[in-house]
């Protein structure tokens, strides 16, 4: 059994809620509280801590991505809820498209040789434990922006336009 620090972060967008293991960040989602503790002990079979020493970097690291003051998370990973197909492509996606810059679904599955088209790389965003961090935002669809699993298309679009990749527009505040 593993143990597991959770902590809330707000955000102009929503609030976060991180989970962290002694690996690292192995959950950050834009979840109601209580349904994302339980979804990560769920899935985890683990038993939740109170260890806000052990979250404060991830707190930290997402109140400055926020805040347009962050520009690479250092936070560890832990990988462990994601499957092999999740770990390549989630994995190149981490390492090789930075702050302000976007991957096509096709792309992202080229690069990663996961042998998989562009639908089941979308999927493979749609299920990310470790959104924001883990940055499936920056993928998008060969004609447009595509789909977004957080809490819609308008937290992509804003996180996108916080990134830089998109335009602000008149009715946004970042």
């Amino acid at each position: 059994m593993v143990d597991v620090a959770f902590a809330a972060v707000p955000t102009r967008v929503g609030t976060v809620m991180a989970a962290v293991t002694r690996a690292g960040v192995v959950s950050a989602a834009f979840r109601d509280g209580v349904r994302a503790r339980g979804w990560v002990l769920e899935n985890l079979d683990a038993t939740p801590v109170d260890d806000p020493a052990r979250t404060v970097l991830v707190r930290e690291e997402l109140a400055a991505y926020f805040a347009g003051e962050l520009k690479e998370f250092t936070v560890p990973i832990d990988w462990r809820l994601t499957s092999p197909l999740q770990r390549r492509v989630l994995g190149t996606l981490y390492a090789n498209v930075p702050y302000g810059k976007v991957i096509t679904y096709g792309d992202l599955g080229a690069v990663s040789r996961a042998g998989v088209d562009a639908r089941a790389i979308g999927q493979v965003m749609g299920t990310n434990p470790i959104p924001i961090i883990v940055p499936c935002h920056r993928v998008v669809a060969g004609n447009g922006i595509g789909g977004f699993s957080g809490t819609g298309i308008e937290t992509k679009r804003w996180l996108l336009t916080l990134e830089g990749h998109l335009p602000p527009t008149l009715d946004w505040e970042l």
